[in-house]
């Protein structure tokens, strides 16, 4: 068995930056620390912050007054900013630098009279923050379906916008069946998108070709890993979505001489090395990295309470 292993892969800046907001707000303010939503979606990282002391909860109405409070690198809604205020909770807002840009964009083309058409996944926590930017005049497209279904007012200016944690290649399908039928919306911003999730997209590519099996390091819940076992898919190589060595199921593995693995944007690396472990210890001849150049993106953290 030969086993080749991604890059870029693992942690995006964004999700280092959340982490590092939580991690140092336990040291400055001591236990409890309060998380609104899992700080980024990882089964690993959140527990591991919850051993430290963080309180993981799904709504502030669960938040002592004055407490600490983190909000999820996902972004969050207007009206949890404003009942922070109101119940006088010390806020520390980990949303992506990216995520925030795209409010900012909402709220700039609601005002100039737009309506928002955004390419997402219904329930993602980050599409629900940019959908709460302006729910009256933001319509969710999924699916092709869903272009199919949508009723613009054609005397009203519009402009697409999308879920970050997608890519190019997973909204390019959408955005001209969109244009075909409504020509007057204006497109995406190309940079709305998460260069993280492109980049590991991209890497899975050129891995394919290489590869009889791939094993995605990442929780269920996390949309940009779920992306790189479809990506994988998508170009016949069997491809598996893992939390770690032990949900390896060894079937997966029979009859596989190339051995591809990778990780999504919050996983961390220890994991990935727990997973190299594993196939070296069932037969891996060789391990190697591809190679790429670093990313080189690094985000300024977020102000911390008093």
């Amino acid at each position: 068995m030969q086993v080749t292993v991604a890059k870029p892969r693992g942690f995006c800046a964004g999700v280092e930056r959340a982490i590092r907001a939580v991690e140092l707000a336990l040291e400055r303010h001591g236990a409890p620390v309060y998380v609104r939503k899992e700080i980024v979606h990882n089964l690993h990282v959140v527990q591991r912050l919850r051993e430290r002391g963080a309180v993981f909860v799904e709504e502030l109405d669960e938040v002592p007054e004055r407490a600490v409070v983190v909000l999820s690198a996902h972004g969050s809604p207007p009206e949890v900013y404003a009942e922070a205020e109101r119940r006088g909770l010390r806020l520390i807002d980990a949303t992506c630098p990216l995520v925030h840009k795209v409010h900012a964009e909402v709220r700039r083309y609601v005002k100039r009279g737009y309506r928002i058409v955004l390419i997402g996944h219904a329930g993602h926590d980050e599409v629900i923050g940019t959908m709460g930017q302006a729910p009256a005049v933001t319509v969710l497209v999924e699916t092709l379906a869903d272009v199919a279904r949508l009723t613009l007012p054609a005397d009203c200016p519009g402009v697409i916008l999308t879920q970050t944690t997608l890519s190019q290649d997973d909204t390019a399908e959408i955005v001209a069946a969109l244009r075909a039928r409504f020509p007057h919306l204006r497109l995406p911003p190309s940079d709305d998108i998460c260069y993280a999730t492109q980049n590991r997209q991209n890497a899975v590519k050129d891995l394919a070709g290489r590869i009889d099996v791939l094993l995605v390091v990442g929780s269920q819940n996390s949309s940009n890993s779920r992306r790189l076992t479809e990506v994988a898919r998508a170009r016949g190589v069997r491809a598996q979505l893992i939390d770690g060595p032990d949900e390896i199921d060894p079937a997966w593995l029979a009859g596989a001489t190339r051995v591809g693995v990778t990780s999504g944007a919050s996983a961390p690396e220890d994991i990935v090395q727990g997973v190299l472990a594993y196939l070296r210890a069932r037969g891996c001849e060789a391990v190697e990295e591809i190679q790429a150049p670093d990313e080189g993106v690094v985000f300024s953290l977020p102000r911390l309470a008093d």
